[in-house]
């Protein structure tokens, strides 16, 4: 593909690039998506809390976004990976893992976050159709039945009373040393049985969780797990350019998306510790938002 001369360039199509994208377009911005299509929430059946969207599969609501967006011919959609990225603000070059390059005046990382391998047995088979990471959008599905809690530390101390809300039959097992205070083991071992020994293995049949096995034999029946996911931001790419990053791996930006790379923007699950579609597409409209003030408040002052 021949060099593309963009107003924004936004690396990720999720829910906040994707919003990104309809308010930019509605702007009349020149604007590309590029996305490897390779989302985190793939292996999630159903999406929650989305207002008018409950309940919808991750690529419905991507094919919906995508038919919604094309409304607006300014906006283009590009099934490539983002590999390198060069220049300053208003002149950055994209490269792309299939050889295309593109030129912008302004970049919108909204590259999400991954998890890095699961290290426990048969976690893998049941992520995302009984295993989950958030109560708020799976939650719901899991009321009152049996659960494991699979966290530890700080963590563990805010997310057991979260988790009551749904269930009150749940079993922590923080798959070796808990991490806690004496004081916070005991106040949470007068309330639920907790297990530091490790996880040899969860058994389940077609995703659905049966049992977590420990490693000194202990069986706990269950239906459900939520767990703490490892994750580490979606793209090396901020990092390479200059943005700042927190030791959680977020990309720091200021109230409005703007990193401390002139030009540079980030938006969704990549800024925020909230993983929640919902969430990420308003932080993609917001974030768009300013992007198009700066560049039409740019136009406006070189027109004279």
């Amino acid at each position: 593909m021949d060099k593309q001369v963009l107003d924004v360039a936004i690396i990720g199509g999720g829910p906040a690039g994707l919003n990104a994208a309809l308010v930019l377009g509605r702007a009349r911005k020149n604007v590309a998506v590029i996305d490897e299509g390779r989302p985190r929430n793939a292996v999630t059946r159903e999406a929650h809390g989305f207002l008018t969207r409950d309940g919808i599969s991750p690529s419905e609501f991507r094919r919906i976004a995508r038919e919604e967006i094309s409304s607006y011919p300014s906006v283009s959609f590009i099934a490539d990976t983002a590999v390198s990225i060069a220049g300053t603000d208003g002149h950055f070059q994209i490269v792309t893992a299939q050889g295309n390059t593109f030129s912008s005046k302004k970049l919108l990382f909204a590259v999400g976050m991954k998890d890095r391998p699961l290290n426990i047995p048969g976690l893998a088979e049941v992520y995302g159709k009984s295993a989950f990471v958030c109560p708020y959008c799976d939650g719901w599905e899991l009321r009152d039945k049996p659960l494991v809690v699979i966290t530890k530390g700080t963590e563990l101390m805010h997310f057991a009373p979260l988790i009551s809300g749904w269930t009150d039959h749940f079993t922590i097992c923080t798959n070796g040393p808990d991490e806690l205070t004496d004081e916070e083991r005991k106040a949470l071992q007068r309330k639920i049985a907790l297990y530091e020994s490790p996880i040899r293995h969860i058994d389940s049949n077609d995703g659905i969780v049966r049992e977590v096995i420990l490693e000194d034999g202990t069986t706990i029946p269950c239906r459900g797990i939520f767990f703490k996911p490892d994750l580490v931001t979606g793209s090396d790419l901020p990092r390479t350019i200059g943005c700042e990053i927190a030791e959680t791996g977020n990309v720091v930006v200021d109230t409005f998306g703007k990193t401390n790379v002139s030009g540079v923007y980030s938006a969704g699950d990549v800024i925020s510790r909230f993983h929640q579609s919902i969430v990420a597409a308003s932080n993609g409209a917001i974030v768009a938002g300013a992007i198009n003030n700066e560049l039409n408040t740019e136009s406006w002052w070189r027109k004279g």
